[in-house]
């Protein structure tokens, strides 16, 4: 498409924002392992490799926003609060597992095209390393 034709639809527009969402890294790795069952926030902070404290509460709060996922808090001392997946969150699961599932299939591939194209880009790296 030529760029002085291309035009930013409403469909295209919330097709970015939806993405941009759940394309996050600590997005597809909170609803991965809530896709487990429910969990607290502590399991979940340990679970989820390198996440602080704060990006964990800023994503599971977005997630909430979105309707993604449920949070529920049980009176006692201390308050119990766990977090599910809703129905679109299990919905969204879906496409992620598939994602995770090819990434994990292709990663070879990927590196060795990575190479290729920096061994072309650089051909003194590509000796060096030889």
């Amino acid at each position: 498409m030529k760029p002085e034709l291309f035009r930013v639809t409403p469909a295209c527009q919330a097709v970015t924002e939806i993405l941009s969402r759940v394309g996050d890294k600590w997005t597809v790795l909170v609803v991965s392992y809530l896709g487990n069952g429910p969990m607290r926030f502590n399991e979940l902070k340990r679970t989820v490799n390198g996440i602080s404290q704060k990006m964990l509460t800023t994503t599971l709060r977005s997630l909430e926003r979105d309707g993604f996922v449920l949070r529920t808090v049980y009176q006692g001392v201390p308050a119990k609060v766990e977090y599910q997946l809703t129905d679109l969150g299990r919905d969204l699961l879906v496409p992620v597992r598939g994602l995770s599932a090819w990434a994990i299939a292709n990663e070879q591939r990927v590196k060795n095209a990575r190479l290729q194209y920096d061994a072309a880009q650089n051909p003194e790296l590509a000796e060096a390393a030889e």
